[in-house]
């Protein structure tokens, strides 16, 4: 049978527009079904927007810096406005980088709403018919509403809404402390917005090792972010312009007037209305099961991305692209992406980010482990450039002296983290990294001597 193209792709955001390059690349004849804008929410309402608000959230709130050394600066002009537009300028400059990419390498762009019909055609808006031998899906996910507090743009914001504002509330809720709640509460409470942080569990990242975001909960609490722990948030009732919101702590209820409610409770996969169940596509749990190379139970249809329980981050859903890619040009097949060797990012500041087990984790497996903690305060660079708030710590096996975890709260942590990534990827014990020579003065330091600790050899610490 003839087909109109070797791969069909279901979405164009990270894990779609890698996935294609990838199979042009194979010579593979390739199309992306898009339905929005190229680069999907990751280049366009998350990942690149947000970092870009941090970044400028960040020049602002060292103003006071200049303030200490004798410069007066007058922030009556200040324009939020300003800054969302240059959060818009760099999403539609990366946007139309991955266009240029898509063209270049030969890749066809079809805008539409995709669905399958059947394992080999995906019917477009309703009106065009498009064959492939291979179907990949990669349809993303959305913002996940709260019982009682579903999305309206005004009072109730999804991040997609957050990352639209174009004026700054007085003072706004945050449900949820993951990494979605603590990014906004950084950028928010960086320009003046009175910040509440609610978050259901203990402590705030809560799949993070607890002793580094501790780190970053002292921090929030140093800059007069509210945040509560342990709390639900129950109902809100709208006076005036204000907003009231029903807290449940522990066996208390607590009342707090905000004008703006975002929900950040995690992100729904996109499996409805796109013809699963036309090709006989298992789902579990919400997700779109998958095997390996990160097939689905039929041999020529593909799932990447946030549609599957995995991790919901873009670098996994383009590894996964470029996996899926490979087995359709009959390259290799690969098992799923090892679990334990994806890093994390938070990017507010200090900067959180780690791969592996954390240290609730060893202890609730009970494996048998030790583990060596440094301090950005013992830094010298970050002494020098006022960044001591922080911690390296690595968790390991104490008789292999091979990595379980490794977690950093602190400057430039998502940089650092790929240093100790490779040495768990290499399977090479912390040796190799306590003794390889660090520049000095670097943040790279910490990772040496956290590592040297495990040996006894540490200089600082």
């Amino acid at each position: 049978m003839n087909f109109d193209y070797d791969v069909a792709i279901i979405g164009s955001g990270p894990g779609g527009y890698v996935a294609g390059i990838r199979a042009a690349q194979l010579k593979l004849k390739t199309v992306i079904i898009e339905k929005s804008d190229i680069g999907g929410i990751c280049l366009n309402w998350g990942c690149i927007p947000s970092k870009s608000l941090i970044n400028q959230a960040k020049i602002f709130s060292r103003l006071k810096d200049l303030a200490d050394m004798g410069l007066s600066i007058d922030k009556t002009s200040f324009d939020y406005s300003k800054v969302f537009a240059k959060s818009r300028d760099a999403s539609d400059r990366l946007t139309k980088g991955v266009a240029f990419l898509l063209n270049k390498n030969n890749v066809d762009l079809v805008k539409g709403t995709g669905k399958i019909l059947n394992k080999n055609t995906v019917l477009v808006d309703n009106d065009r018919e498009i064959s492939a031998k291979n179907i990949i899906i990669a349809a993303g996910s959305s913002p996940k509403e709260l019982t009682g507090f579903k999305f309206d743009s005004e009072n109730i914001l999804s991040s997609t809404d957050a990352l639209n504002l174009k004026k700054l509330p007085g003072s706004i809720a945050i449900l949820g402390a993951g990494a979605i709640g603590v990014e906004f509460a950084y950028i928010l409470s960086s320009f003046g917005c009175e910040v509440s942080l609610i978050e259901f569990m203990p402590s705030i990242l809560p799949n993070v090792d607890k002793e580094v975001s501790d780190v970053l909960s002292r921090v929030f609490r140093k800059k007069k972010i509210n945040v509560f722990t342990s709390a639900k948030a129950v109902s809100y009732e709208k006076n005036d312009n204000k907003l009231k919101l029903k807290l449940q702590i522990n066996e208390t209820e607590r009342f707090i007037e905000i004008e703006k409610i975002i929900v950040a409770a995690g992100r729904s996969a996109n499996i409805t209305e796109i013809g699963l169940e036309n090709a006989g596509i298992e789902t579990e749990n919400g997700f779109i099961k998958t095997y390996k190379s990160f097939k689905t139970k039929i041999d020529n249809i593909y799932a990447i991305g946030d549609i599957i329980n995995y991790p919901q981050l873009a670098h996994v859903a383009s590894k996964a692209g470029e996996i899926a890619a490979e087995s359709i040009a009959g390259i290799k097949e690969e098992e799923q992406i090892k679990i334990d060797q994806i890093p994390y990012g938070v990017y507010c500041e200090p900067q959180v980010a780690g791969f592996g087990l954390t240290e609730e984790q060893v202890l609730n497996k009970n494996l048998n482990y030790k583990k060596s903690v440094y301090f950005y305060r013992a830094n010298g660079k970050a002494v020098a450039i006022e960044e001591i708030e922080g911690v390296v710590k690595l968790i390991y096996d104490p008789d292999t002296k091979l990595l379980l975890g490794a977690h950093i709260a602190g400057s430039e942590a998502t940089e650092l983290v790929h240093e100790l990534l490779l040495v768990k990827k290499a399977g090479l014990k912390i040796g190799e990294l306590a003794e390889m020579i660090h520049a000095h003065p670097t943040l790279s330091e910490a990772l040496m001597e956290t590592s040297k600790y495990v040996y006894g050899t540490a200089i600082h610490i």
